[in-house]
């Protein structure tokens, strides 16, 4: 399934789902220095990017933001790789950015959404998400550092 190309616009801001728009450059040099992606490859980004849905935030045509959405378009969607550029912070974009992915008309009767953060929790509170009702249902794999070589590991 495919998703319409959207745009929403803001102060001086555009938050738009067009593939054509999104700065690899500007997505892969967040990632490689983030805690969750460190030295990801820029391969890797692009990969991801062929299997998800990514939305980026502009001011006059310069990347500020970034989000992608992994989903079967039916059940359930999981948001990742969230970041605003530091000099954008502070002026609500991250929680406009992700009112927007939910908004998406592909997306918006998804059943489920879901996320992992180490430090962003009052964002997305801000924006609908809640604490896992039920986290002993939740089970996962975790690969420490899987762009380094590193043997996997748990978080």
């Amino acid at each position: 399934m495919t998703v319409t190309v959207s745009e929403w616009s803001r102060d001086a801001y555009i938050v738009s789902n067009d593939p054509a728009r999104l700065q690899l450059d500007v997505i892969h040099a967040y990632l490689a220095r983030s805690y969750w992606a460190a030295k990801i490859p820029m391969e890797t980004v692009v990969h991801s990017l062929q299997h998800s849905i990514g939305y980026g935030v502009y001011q006059d045509g310069i990347q500020a933001g970034f989000a992608r959405v992994i989903t079967d378009f039916t059940t359930l969607g999981y948001l990742a790789d969230v970041f605003v550029l530091e000099e954008h912070r502070s002026r609500g974009l991250a929680r406009w950015l992700v009112r927007c992915i939910l908004e998406t008309p592909e997306l918006a009767t998804l059943r489920r959404w879901v996320l992992i953060t180490r430090d962003a929790h009052a964002i997305y509170h801000r924006a609908g998400f809640s604490q896992a009702a039920h986290p002993e249902r939740y089970m996962e794999i975790v690969r420490i550092n899987p762009y380094d070589g590193s043997a996997p590991g748990a978080a």
